[in-house]
């Protein structure tokens, strides 16, 4: 089986970061949101990778990922002009599938857990198509499928007002060979892109066998700012404590914090579960829980919690820093005190001055 990965999207949601990188090299506890669905995929014992990619954000993807060799995997790049739709990946990647079944996985969603049993069930029964689906509060927001008692999908609908069910579609399909003719059939959708769910439904219209696995663990589109950082808690729950770096006297280290190797804490305290990046150095700071230091950052003077610091990032004098984002290579400076909470999105290579 392979596995088709769509890494192509603008991320909007995620301005003014991904003006200057790719939404789906952001990083959640340390490591690339891409890096995680490629994880997931190895697991799941998938070494033929293609990656969809835009021509405005490819070069950073490929610089990033590379050929795939030292994560075990044969990435292939497949280039799409425009975002016109899932269905238009999967028809943009044809020649690459073949006749292969294979997993389609949106590169900026999160299963912790991993797919190894979604796929090993697809693996076992193959249906011409299997979606994954979670119940959701309000299916509204969603697509929704509709399932009947022995796990088959009757219907799916986009953002239904009154649904009837409360599985919503998640961002991994698995699918036969029989998609291809789907997604030949099917004409754009009333916003121009060719739509996934469109495919699917005309796999079910035509008779074939389109099942629906529940995926019951924790998921997350990754495509806003506050669900990135839910996602870096709950990926840092599963730190291990490592202290690879150095660490004086006078610091404080509790709970699973990982120091990587490089990084230097003086006079300081981290609170765990927490990550600081290799080469990084935190002076006479507080690093509190759920945030990720990203590598070569300085921290002097700093107060931070719940929150994600890319690579190169100087945070001096400025405590209070709380559920934010700040972009590699920005710099933050001057306190205003112990007190406030201030919440940050910053892009890269800005300069933040908090006056008191």
């Amino acid at each position: 089986m392979k596995a088709l990965v769509l890494a192509g999207g603008t991320g909007s949601r995620l301005r003014p970061l991904s003006h200057s990188m790719p939404k789906q090299l952001v990083p959640v506890a340390n490591k690339p949101v891409l890096m995680h669905c490629l994880d997931r995929l190895s697991e799941a014992g998938i070494r033929e990778v293609g990656i969809i990619i835009s021509p405005e954000r490819g070069a950073a993807i490929r610089e990033a990922i590379g050929d795939g060799a030292a994560l075990g995997l044969d990435i292939t790049y497949i280039m799409q002009d425009a975002p016109l739709g899932l269905a238009h990946c999967v028809r943009l990647a044809r020649p690459y599938l073949g006749d292969d079944d294979f997993v389609m996985y949106l590169g900026d969603n999160i299963l912790a857990g991993g797919v190894l049993a979604l796929a090993d069930r697809f693996r076992a029964r193959r249906p011409a198509a299997q979606v994954v689906v979670t119940k959701v509060p309000d299916p509204r927001d969603y697509g929704v499928a509709e399932v009947d008692a022995a796990g088959r999908v009757t219907r799916l609908v986009e953002k239904p007002a009154t649904p009837v069910s409360d599985l919503a579609l998640i961002g991994v399909y698995f699918f036969t060979p029989a998609i291809h003719e789907a997604v030949a059939a099917v004409q754009p959708s009333a916003r121009g892109e060719l739509e996934i769910t469109d495919a699917i439904q005309w796999l079910v219209s035509a008779g074939s066998p389109v099942t629906a696995t529940e995926f019951t663990g924790y998921w997350k589109d990754t495509g806003r700012i506050d669900d990135l950082l839910e996602c870096n808690r709950v990926l840092l729950e599963a730190t291990e404590r490592r202290l690879r770096g150095e660490i004086d006297e006078a610091s404080e280290v509790i709970g699973a914090v990982a120091v990587e190797p490089g990084a230097r804490i003086i006079r300081s305290r981290i609170v765990g579960p927490a990550v600081i990046g290799k080469d990084s150095l935190v002076v006479d700071s507080y690093v509190g829980q759920y945030t990720s230091i990203g590598g070569s950052c300085v921290l002097v003077g700093a107060g931070i919690e719940h929150s994600i610091v890319l690579d190169h990032v100087s945070v001096r004098d400025v405590r209070g820093i709380h559920g934010s984002l700040i972009g590699r290579s920005a710099e933050v400076c001057v306190s205003i005190g112990d007190v406030a909470r201030n919440r940050l999105v910053i892009g890269d290579d800005t300069r933040v001055e908090v006056l008191s």
